[in-house]
């Protein structure tokens, strides 16, 4: 049976097919990244093409496993446990038997990595107003202890994303780290626990409840880390929830939500009307109206660190400097030059992604170091300077384009 067009912009599916072919990306067109396997042609190939891909390094990495090859099989199985969440994305259809296979593929090769990373990871259960919020805790190998940054996802990812299991950020700076499916994310989909403009923020905060709970994590030092769509949720979670003392937010979705739903791929639209199980669009319009920052920034008592690409096209510049001055706590803003929405791979940043550099902060902040009325913003210019560390803004800026 055709798919019924029931967005606006649906008719506008040729455009996405061509872009699909043509970048390699379906959406943050500005990337230089050809992110699709080369054999996609439009868009209804990708889950297909992802799925061989992704059937592909897992038999490898059985293959390594079962030769005792163990560093091997975990990077393989690391490998495609992405390539699986990516291929069952792209479908927004509840019980879509392929999109319930690959993510099958997704959990089955995730545990796999969890039973040989060096270091615990759990995967757990909190109740949330019904029913369950799964998450994975990632834990020192040692358990002492320690603070714990709770990793909020964009839309386009899930909790088996990041932290990286090969190389966590927030161990190797002696931090516990929590990653969630919040509402309408991952298998909190397959759940049909869907999103709403304010439901994500209290799942954040039934995680939060629980973490603080646990022997490992020191409930005093407990913060958050958005990207994307997460940027927008992790400020919202610190502006509801008192236990939060340090947030980041980054690759940002800080000013509404108009750009993001009606100026920018329609691929965004089509995949959160599914996070949100809202068939008509006047409807997903009027709860999108109600997704802002707006009222809630100047809410939040904690440290927050703003990340934003100069030219990201769901965030305008003088949206995120909005932000910041509503902002009534210890702040401090990244601009980076001539960016857009991506965080990995920055220039002004020697080539390393955003997100080490926001742990950093985050550990200074967790630990008191980022001290009321701290106000600072980073100008990081991307082919000189010293990165976040200090960069003054251009004369009148943002005004200048």
């Amino acid at each position: 049976m055709a798919r019924k067009l029931t967005r606006s912009r649906d008719g506008q599916q040729w455009i996405l097919d061509y872009l699909a072919k043509t970048s390699g990306m379906v959406q943050n067109f500005e990337d230089e990244k050809f992110e699709l396997p080369r054999g996609v042609k439009n868009y209804k190939m990708i889950s297909k093409l992802q799925g061989e891909d992704a059937a592909h390094k897992e038999a490898v990495a059985r293959a390594a496993e079962e030769a005792g090859r163990r560093e091997t099989a975990l990077e393989l199985y690391v490998q495609a446990a992405d390539a699986y969440r990516k291929g069952q994305h792209v479908l927004f259809e509840d019980d879509h038997p392929q999109k319930l296979k690959l993510h099958a593929g997704l959990i089955r090769c995730h545990d796999k990595a969890i039973s040989l990373a060096p270091y615990p990871i759990e995967r757990l259960e909190v109740p949330f107003e019904g029913s369950h919020i799964q998450i994975l805790l990632h834990l020192l190998p040692d358990r002492r202890k320690a603070p714990c940054v709770l990793y909020i996802p964009g839309m386009d990812q899930t909790k088996e994303f990041y932290p990286y299991i090969l190389q966590n950020d927030f161990l190797r700076r002696g931090m516990h780290a929590c990653a969630m499916d919040g509402p309408g994310q991952g298998i909190s989909n397959i759940r049909r626990i869907r999103v709403t403009d304010d439901n994500y923020e209290r799942a954040a905060q039934a995680v939060i409840g629980h973490l603080a709970s646990r022997p490992e994590v020191d409930a005093e030092k407990i913060g958050v880390f958005g990207i994307s769509m997460g940027s927008f949720w992790a400020p919202r979670a610190a502006a509801l929830e008192p236990r939060v003392k340090a947030c980041a937010a980054a690759s940002a979705n800080l000013a509404g939500t108009r750009r993001i739903f009606e100026e920018a791929s329609p691929r965004f639209k089509q995949i959160f009307m599914y996070m949100a199980g809202i068939q008509e669009e006047e409807a997903f319009d009027r709860m999108a109206e109600r997704m802002t920052l707006q009222g809630h920034a100047q809410k939040i008592r904690c440290p927050v660190l703003l990340g934003a690409g100069e030219f990201d096209p769901l965030t305008p510049v003088e949206g995120a400097f909005s932000l910041f001055e509503e902002l009534n706590c210890p702040k401090e803003m990244w601009i980076l030059e001539n960016e857009f929405h991506r965080v990995w791979g920055m220039k002004g940043l020697g080539g390393l992604d955003l997100n080490p550099f926001a742990v950093d902060w985050l550990r200074e902040a967790l630990n008191g170091n980022v001290r009321p009325g701290h106000r600072k913003i980073v100008y990081i210019r991307q082919n000189t300077g010293a990165g976040p560390y200090r960069g003054e803004l251009p004369e009148g800026y943002p005004g200048r384009w």
